[in-house]
């Protein structure tokens, strides 16, 4: 329950970025100013937006295996329908990483070649706040997955608190893809 009332909280933060972002927005393309005021990569973004999308489908498979008390694979590591919690897990952050350092090459692109900065318009401060923040969320989950996945050595025994933490993880992590779904849609789409 805490963390679903801790995931409403940060639906109110990012919903205040999206406030910012078309608040922003209007107010330059009213003025007349070109919006955006960079080339975005579309191809690389949907590149991201996908492996972060499987992403969720992964760390879904993790969560089927520990509702069936599977903890490890139960064949060899080519045997996917055998994998158990770790594996999908370690998948899934894995393609986090990915996505993480998509965004972080995409940022070194926009600050190199198109000098677009946090400071240099209000297209990069709302561009860089808006991404940044939801970076710094999956980097979260990240970080979540490893404690997880370190928890599941450590123990002696599989417990139902193990249990719990794999799904709440989970929560997390849907939710960092949904916000992407909506911050990719807006910046990268509708822009």
């Amino acid at each position: 329950m805490g963390t679903i009332i801790w995931l409403s909280s940060e639906l109110m933060f990012f919903a205040a970025l999206f406030a910012m972002y078309f608040t922003i927005r209007s107010v330059d393309k009213g003025m007349g100013q070109a919006w955006p005021k960079a080339h975005l990569d579309l191809a690389l973004a949907s590149v991201n937006t996908t492996v972060l999308l499987l992403s969720s489908v992964t760390c879904q498979m993790g969560v089927f295996a520990v509702e069936r008390h599977q903890l490890r694979r139960g064949g060899r590591i080519w045997n996917v329908p055998k994998w158990g919690l770790r594996e999908w897990y370690v998948l899934t952050f894995f393609m986090g990483l990915y996505f993480v350092c998509g965004q972080g090459y995409e940022y070194l692109d926009l600050i190199n070649k198109q000098h677009l900065t946090l400071s240099s318009n209000n297209y990069g401060s709302v561009f860089f706040l808006t991404t940044g923040f939801h970076g710094l969320h999956v980097s979260g989950g990240l970080i979540a997955f490893l404690f997880l996945l370190g928890r599941t050595f450590a123990a002696k025994k599989f417990t139902l608190e193990q249990q719990t933490s794999a799904i709440v993880v989970s929560y997390y992590w849907h939710f960092v893809d949904v916000v992407w779904i909506g911050l990719f849609t807006t910046i990268y789409l509708i822009h």
